[in-house]
Formats: structure tokens, sequence, C-alpha cells
């Protein structure tokens, strides 16, 4: 074992000794490299005995007395302390990076999911916009977004387009960009193909704020307006709650609070609106008309970004299986 994947090992015990709040407020101070490289050994330790903890502790012997010589649940416990850390929204894709990581190689096209979206921008803006769609498609769907927000206005609709039309990639020619990734970012082979089309920009733009979101969609009409009809046909909007089952509905209630519910609706038509209520008990019901009702000036872009919140929740609990957001692909999209 080198010095590193030593150092590695010892900082996995001391958080599994530490307790899951502790190790949260360690996490929140990693960068994304350091929770992945960290929570995937973690994810190998299976049980810790004395001579880990002794090891590792020394001087706080006494301290971690409580937590030796025990078998911990690991998937459990990283799952408990990175939803702590960094919320659930953002740590599920994070646990199933780590808990499914296998062989722990990552290609250069994934690697970009950890950079911010400028220092990605910077990178690839010079690149072929077919390039550019093509490493777009790979990523994840909010850091895909983030980073063409960061993009030129022409090249930015001439990728979304590119997007929308991608048709799927030889494996050689993946192969070779991720080599390419490779170099700049010290990746290594690829993990992942998530293929484009008007549903991958679609997932892509709803990301965007109302204003890009509506500024590409009205550049894309003047480009191909049959095209961009099926990529709105894509899109799921906060006003096509009213079209979801009321299960549906009631699932997604228990995953938002109640602030955020009551500035999102703050900005919605009645209908759905009543939507809402008739899926909540009339005391729960009646307290959110109330609170809606008292409720001062609200800017309306925090009104949208309460709304995409919403949304994302939806589409969260679509693809795991547990609702089925109608309006987007019918029984294909679950």
């Amino acid at each position: 074992m080198t010095s590193a994947d030593s150092k590695i090992e010892e900082s996995a015990i001391l958080m599994m000794a530490i307790g899951e709040d502790a190790a949260a407020e360690v996490f929140k101070h990693l960068n994304p490299k350091e929770v992945q490289e960290l929570g995937m050994a973690m994810a190998d330790l299976k049980q810790l005995t004395r001579a880990d903890m002794d090891n590792v502790l020394e001087e706080f012997r006494q301290e971690a007395d409580q937590f030796m010589a025990v078998t911990l649940d690991s998937n459990a416990y990283i799952r408990s302390v990175l939803n702590k850390a960094l919320g659930s929204d953002r740590a599920a894709g994070l646990i199933e990076d780590i808990l499914d990581a296998g062989d722990g190689t990552s290609s250069g096209i994934d690697a970009l999911n950890w950079l911010d979206a400028h220092s990605v921008a910077e990178l690839i803006s010079d690149e072929h916009p077919q390039i550019i769609a093509t490493i777009l498609v790979h990523l994840e769907r909010d850091r895909a977004a983030d980073i063409l927000t960061q993009l030129p206005e022409r090249l930015r609709d001439d990728v979304v387009l590119r997007v929308a039309t991608f048709g799927g990639v030889q494996p050689t020619a993946l192969h070779d960009l991720t080599e390419v990734l490779n170099g700049m970012l010290s990746g290594q082979g690829a993990k992942r193909s998530k293929m484009g089309g008007t549903r991958t920009a679609a997932e892509i733009l709803n990301y965007l704020s109302a204003n890009d979101e509506e500024a590409i969609i009205g550049s894309l009409r003047s480009m191909d307006g049959d095209l961009t009809s099926r990529i709105v046909e894509e899109m799921f909007v906060f006003d096509n709650m009213a079209d979801i089952e009321d299960s549906a509905i009631q699932l997604v209630l228990k995953e938002i609070d109640t602030v955020s519910l009551t500035i999102a609706l703050k900005g919605a038509e009645e209908e759905l609106r009543e939507k809402f209520f008739r899926n909540m008990s009339n005391r729960a019901a009646d307290m959110l008309r109330e609170d809606i009702e008292a409720q001062g000036p609200v800017r309306m872009s925090k009104v949208e970004e309460e709304q995409k919140a919403i949304v994302e929740v939806a589409r969260r609990l679509a693809e795991t299986g547990q609702i089925t957001l109608g309006g987007l692909g019918g029984d294909e999209y679950v």
C-alpha cells in the first residue's frame, strides 16, 4: 500500500470513528474529489478493530473507545453522513458513484462533473460544437446546464441544437475523446454512456434559469422550429404538475418543505394550487392558504427557483420509478 493510500485509509477510519455528525462537518470542508476518494475508502472498511483505532487515533484512544471493535454498516453510514453534509439531492448521485464504483476508476468525461462550470467551459469552449455536445450529453444534467450558461450565446445555441439531434457516438470516438480528457484531467476508463436527443436537451434546459431557458428556446425556434417544438414537448415545468396523478403529488409533498411550497405556489395558477391543496389534510391546506395570503411580495426569480426545485424532486421520483410524469415521454420515462 502506498503512503497516499495509507493516509486515505487512516482518514476513512477516523471518519468512521468520530460519529456521523462530526464526520458530516468534516465532509463540508472537502472538495468533491476528496469527498469521493474518502467515501470510497470508507466503503471498503467493513470492520474496524481496536488495533485499527489505536493506530489512527493514538492519544485520542479514550474518546474512541466507544467506537472500537465494532462491525459497521458502512454503506448506511456513508449515506447518512453525505446526506447530512450535502443534502439529499446533492448526495444522491455521489452515493451511487461511491457505492457502485467497483474498481474505483472514472473517465475523463466523468471527471468534468467534479470541476466548477466556469473551469469546464474554459476547457472546452474552443472545441467544435459537436465535441462540446458530445461531452455535455455524458455529464450530469445539472452540471451540463451550468456549463452551458458559461458559453457564448451563439455557441450555446448551436450546442443545444446538436444535443437535441445527437444520435450517439462510436465507442472508438468516445474512447479517443476520453483519452484527450484523461490527458488534461488524469481520468481513467469510461464508466457511463448517457446519450443525447430531444429529451437530453430538454433535461439540460430544465436546469437553467427561466430567462436563459426562454432565450435559448427563442433562438432555437429561429434555427429549427419543428425540433424546438419536440424539445419543448419533452420539458416538464412546474405548471405540468397539474397534470400528474394525485398519488404522485402526495409523494412529492413528502419530499418538500412548506416554506418552499408556499413560495412556489405564490406564482401558480389557482388550478395548480388546488391540486396541491386537495392532496393535503384539510388543516394543512388551510394553513398553506393562509401562509400564501399572508406572504408579502416575493421576487419572481425566487418563485421560479423554488418551482424548479420542486420539479427536480418530481423528476428524481420519476427516475427511480416512484411516479410517472405523463408529459415526459409517457411509459419510457419512469
